[in-house]
């Protein structure tokens, strides 16, 4: 199988970010040293839908290292960083994956990691595991990296549909606490500032969720100085937004005061028809959600077929005798605005990946056809390895 990228000419660029970004993930160079010697993924074909960044790129070539052969796609059409998809196929790794896919060339794309027949699967989002389950292959198991992936698979899992065991790596303490929380909620804020480029001191953001990632967000955006109000359907989860000092109101209320809007909860539908009908000339829409379906966009359209384009990442659609933007086009703004995660967190994330998928290459055959938490034990090593990174010194009892 051949790779299809946007442009190989872009390798020696993609290997410079890598080298930057593999010194800032020093958890994952530990543990691909302490393995390496063994080559334990050595008689394992791995396939992945991540979105191909500089980040990722440190656990592919760590998975390589560790005698693995592996294919990989994007997790999103939009997020492949075209040098590191470059740098990657010149490694030897077979990329699928190019910014800027069609619909129909993003699903191609997984169907050509599904060819090659990969013994594992790791998945951003569920969209290589929703295929896998359409295919005739089987796989020995897979991990999962998001909170939307894994209610994806725990939905096949209760009508007994799951075809094989699957880690849920989100839902590792020191995935979701650090990536979805600090990671997520610094990206967000970076992206929507390269997209817009505006001031966010003064401006009412309003949040929508304040699951892992509203947290985040909600925290940086008032630590840059906006006004901040988040708006949630759990009673819980919006006491304690209001117990963190935030103003916590209805959507419908607050829909004609805000200035940027971000959704933030992997839901369908969360600002639709009857809160853009009420915002005023300028508002921003923004989406941290995995999936392009929390913003109505398609009303969008139907008030405004040809929206301008009036810089990169940021469409003007003229609905309702006023200005709307869309940011990204409703897409993860942290991704396609921007570079997405840094690397200290990403760090966490892809370690948990790289150990459970050494969990799973040792324990496949022992394991049932559900959804597991990361062991203990891994969550833990995790924690200790950033530790160590971060030159902090803890008690021992």
């Amino acid at each position: 199988m051949s790779s299809k990228i946007a442009d190989i000419g872009l390798a020696k660029q993609g290997q410079m970010s890598y080298t930057w970004a593999r010194t800032h993930m020093t958890i994952l160079e530990k543990i691909k040293m302490s393995n390496e010697s063994k080559k334990p993924l050595s008689d394992y074909k791995l396939g992945f839908c991540l979105h191909i960044t500089k980040e990722t790129s440190v656990l592919i070539i760590a998975a390589k290292m560790l005698g693995a052969d592996i294919a990989i796609c994007s997790a999103n059409p939009l997020s492949t960083q075209n040098d590191i998809a470059a740098f990657l196929s010149s490694e030897g790794i077979k990329v699928f994956a190019w910014r800027g896919q069609s619909e129909r060339q993003y699903r191609e794309c997984i169907e050509s990691v599904l060819q090659f027949q990969p013994d594992i699967l790791t998945d951003d989002g569920g969209d290589l595991h929703t295929a896998a389950h359409k295919s005739k292959t089987r796989f020995y198991g897979g991990t999962e990296e998001t909170t939307t992936g894994v209610k994806r698979l725990e939905i096949l899992q209760s009508r007994k549909r799951l075809k094989y065991p699957v880690i849920a790596v989100n839902n590792a303490y020191t995935k979701h606490l650090f990536d979805n929380r600090y990671g997520t909620g610094q990206s967000t804020i970076d992206g929507i500032l390269r997209t817009t480029g505006l001031f966010l001191s003064g401006k009412q953001v309003i949040v929508c969720g304040y699951g892992w990632v509203g947290k985040g967000v909600s925290v940086r955006a008032r630590g840059m100085g906006a006004i901040v109000t988040i708006t949630e359907v759990d009673p819980i989860k919006a006491l304690e937004a209001h117990m963190d000092g935030f103003n916590v109101q209805q959507l419908s209320d607050v829909s004609y005061i805000g200035d940027i809007f971000i959704t933030c909860t992997g839901h369908c539908r969360i600002i639709r028809k009857e809160h853009l009908k009420k915002m005023k000339d300028g508002a921003m829409l923004a989406n941290a959600g995995h999936f392009d379906v929390e913003i109505d966009v398609g009303y969008l359209y139907s008030q405004d077929k040809f929206p301008i384009l009036v810089r990169p990442n940021v469409e003007c659609f003229k609905c309702h005798d006023k200005k709307l933007y869309l940011l990204s086009k409703g897409r993860v703004i942290n991704l396609v605005g921007a570079e997405g995660h840094p690397p200290e967190v990403m760090a966490l994330s892809f370690a948990n990946q790289l150990l459970s998928i050494l969990f799973l290459s040792k324990n496949y055959r022992s394991l049932t056809n559900k959804v597991y938490n990361v062991p203990h034990e891994i969550d833990l090593k995790v924690a200790r390895y950033a530790i160590e990174a971060e030159n902090l010194r803890i008690d021992d009892s």
